[in-house]
């Protein structure tokens, strides 16, 4: 299945086409009241942790440590995905955070994330379903049935 899941910045107007729109930031963004932004959610614990958003922030780490670590939050609180994979399942869901640059922030990371778990799920939905049915068979020509006795 195909599920639809953009990012925007809080700081662009809504559109009427968002879908149910989250952020996913720890902190709130300056100057937004939040009557203003036509939240769904705000939802914090798919963000990076505060430590893991001051290292990046403060360029004590790469991109590549960021994202690793920030897979390795996500995989530690295994149901943090489960809200924003209910929204997604509904429909078009929008990804809101502060970041200037949303493709150097921890939005694109969240993003592949929930489409992966969301992907894993369907398919163990699907697997869990039988292949065929059963078969009723309970004995072969020769053999009693297992549930009659022998004669003696």
């Amino acid at each position: 299945m195909e599920y639809d899941i953009q990012l925007k910045r809080i700081y662009a107007p809504p559109e009427v086409d968002d879908g149910a729109r989250v952020l996913v930031d720890r902190l709130w963004p300056r100057g937004k009241r939040r009557e203003t932004l036509a939240l769904s959610d705000w939802y914090r614990d798919a963000s990076p942790s505060n430590g893991l958003r001051r290292d990046w922030h403060q360029e004590k780490i790469s991109h590549g440590v960021f994202t690793r670590r920030y897979r390795w939050e996500m995989a530690d609180a295994k149901d943090c995905l489960l809200p924003l994979m209910r929204l997604a399942r509904r429909g078009r869901l929008t990804l809101l955070s502060a970041a200037r640059d949303l493709e150097q922030s921890h939005l694109p990371i969240l993003r592949e994330a929930l489409l992966e778990a969301l992907t894993v799920e369907d398919r163990e939905a699907d697997d869990s379903a039988p292949s065929s049915p059963p078969c009723y068979a309970t004995s072969m020509p020769d053999e009693p049935a297992a549930n009659q006795r022998p004669e003696s």
